[in-house]
């Protein structure tokens, strides 16, 4: 959840460093800072608060350092000050350290350390690694590393430096991405290929356990342990145009308005006319476990768990098998019964989210086939995963989802259409399904294109501190993921229920003051939801309905009203979410909230 850059070559490293930390800044912006190998030794600069700060402290001051390691942090142990921002120093300030993850036994190492004098200055996890390279250095920074890192219980992804061996950078992973970028008589590391894309396409993932010493020209890979690894050299597919505003205002405003693309990527050569179902070639291999299945469970976190349940929805509805739908954080702790003919399926964007990961290795630990559904080629779910699909949404920078939960859904739209196909669904309404899946993309720009109508709805409720969400049917879990964008970005109090769960509990929150954004299409619940709408209405509820264009009969139960095309009812969700979304961004930037990069929360969640 922090970013981390390392850069050693012949050009000045501020720039480079400085570029690719504002790259990484979704991954955590409460401090940032870096170390640089100068002439006179280790010089250091951190600062609270967001990059330009510390863009600032380093402001016409000369630098002829050609090699640093630099760091933006998403707060764990200790609160986002000056001190406790990375890179941490040993007592010498000999050797410093940039870490992204949890050292778990970190108050008993330090504990340890005090008690052969070591002083702390801080109160994070991270000096204490610092210490421990410190404690073992003997001239030899890798060896002292791994010595560290024997001793070490949690996760990382870290980058070290010592001012005794100016030309290195050395590097480990365990739970915390890193990759190696290759460049011209350069070299970088870096917990996200978009630091170094400017630079290089060529880049190195490290695996789990596995660490790099990192020259100018050359680096050597090998395991913790010391074993020597051939490292396997990758090229980025994206650009860096890619991860550019493009002349949008917010990263998340771009990326939800790149979503018929995104849509039509994740459908790209995967539709199957002749068959009338759809081909998904990182599953292929296990098309004879797939036609046996009895039991699939989904697991996931966040955005990506709401979308595992509309897939619960579309496999059950489609393909008759029982799905359950897991959080992540809570998989591996409650003993699951994986028993045969159990399918785990997990869903994280990043590929690195770590309960999803963990939740994964248990699975495939109990000997269950765990398969992947992840936006990020190279990332660990994607190469320890038993196979899986890649949903193509291209980088997404903003924090909060969009484009990557709707490319989500595509996919496990896809993956039900297909197992579907396998067991009892027709030709026919195979062939319709793939039909209005082509007409999606063409249907999300057309909804895209009621943006200004959008706005000025939220500009109506933006002073609101409570909204309420409610849908049925495969849009209960659109009012989840609604409820939830709005939460993240304009830190406004929101629920998602089922609709008729209201009247359970929710029903004594309603008044005027109460927005309700009720998801009221066209489908086999439409007049159940319309009694909700009604229930709402006797209480003076304020009703906004997501509803089906060419409804008219709508107009008469609420107070304003978004239309979407219509579609199958499987497929509601990919139209549905796309007004919550822009209602979200729209009530954020009303009440000047920091859309992209909201107060607490980064991009990918590397740490329980």
């Amino acid at each position: 959840m922090c970013g981390i850059i390392g850069y050693i070559g012949d050009r000045l490293a501020v720039p480079i460093m400085l570029e690719g930390l504002k790259r990484m800044e979704y991954r955590g912006y409460d401090s940032s800072g870096m170390a640089l190998m100068e002439p006179s030794g280790l010089l250091f600069e951190k600062s609270a608060g967001k990059i330009p700060r510390l863009e600032k402290a380093l402001a016409g001051r000369e630098f002829v350092s050609t090699m640093g390691i630099a760091h933006t942090r998403w707060a764990t142990h200790g609160e986002p000050t000056d001190e406790n921002a990375h890179p941490h120093l040993d007592e010498d300030n000999k050797i410093a350290l940039v870490h992204n993850g949890i050292i778990e036994n970190y108050a008993a190492l330090k504990e340890l350390l005090e008690g052969r004098g070591h002083t702390f200055r801080t109160q994070t996890d991270t000096e204490v690694l610092c210490h421990l390279v410190s404690e073992y250095y003997d001239g030899d920074l890798a060896a002292a590393v791994q010595l560290a890192l024997s001793q070490v219980e949690g996760t990382y992804g870290i980058a070290v430096i010592c001012k005794d061996q100016p030309r290195e950078i050395v590097a480990a992973r365990k739970g915390s991405p890193l990759v190696l970028g290759r460049g011209k008589n350069e070299n970088f590391v870096a917990s996200d290929v978009a630091a170094v894309l400017r630079y290089t396409n060529q880049v190195v993932y490290l695996e789990e356990g596995e660490m790099a010493v990192i020259r100018q020209h050359d680096f050597d890979v090998t395991t913790i342990e010391n074993v020597k690894v051939t490292p396997q050299i990758q090229e980025v597919e994206w650009t860096l145009e890619q991860i550019e505003k493009g002349g949008f205002e917010h990263f998340m405003l771009k990326e939800i308005f790149e979503q018929p693309t995104t849509i039509k990527n994740a459908l790209r050569g995967r539709l199957d006319d002749e068959q009338a179902t759809a081909r998904l070639n990182g599953i292929k291999t296990h098309l004879d476990e797939l036609g046996r299945l009895n039991r699939i469970i989904i697991s996931a976190c966040g955005t990506s768990w709401h979308a595992g349940i509309i897939g619960e929805y579309m496999i059950e509805a489609l393909a008759r098998i029982p799905v359950e739908v897991e959080y992540a954080s809570e998989f591996r702790y409650r003993s699951p019964i994986l028993k045969p003919g159990t399918l785990v399926f997990v869903i994280s964007q990043s590929g690195e989210t770590a309960d999803t990961l963990a939740a994964m290795r248990e699975a495939r630990r109990k000997g269950a086939t765990a398969l992947g559904l992840c936006n990020v080629v190279g990332s660990t779910i994607a190469r320890e995963s038993d196979g899986g699909v890649y949903i193509h949404a291209g980088p997404e920078i903003g924090v909060a989802s969009t484009k990557a939960f709707t490319s989500q859904v595509t996919v496990l739209s896809l993956l039900s259409l297909m197992l579907g196909r396998m067991r009892d669904m027709s030709f026919a309404n195979g062939k319709a399904y793939v039909d209005e899946l082509r007409q999606i993309p063409q249907k999300v720009q057309q909804i895209l294109e009621t943006n200004n109508e959008i706005r000025a709805i939220a500009n109506r409720f933006a002073e609101h501190d409570n909204f309420l969400y409610l849908g049925r049917g495969y849009n209960f879990p659109v009012a989840l993921e609604g409820a939830l964008k709005l939460k993240e970005i304009s830190y406004v109090h929101a629920e998602g229920y089922p609709a008729a769960e209201m009247k359970h509990g929710p029903i004594a929150l309603i008044d005027e003051r109460m927005p309700v954004v009720v998801i009221a299409l066209q489908d086999s619940v439409h007049d159940k939801v319309l009694s909700n709408i009604q229930e709402i209405k006797a209480r003076k509820g304020v009703v906004i309905a997501v509803a089906t264009e060419g409804d008219d009969k709508i107009h008469e139960y609420v107070d304003h009203v978004i239309s979407v095309p219509k579609t199958i009812e499987p497929l509601t969700p990919l139209l549905s979410i796309i007004p919550l979304q822009l209602l979200a961004y729209h009530i954020a930037v009303l009440r000047g909230c920091d859309v992209d990069q909201p107060r607490n929360l980064a991009k990918s969640v590397t740490v329980e």
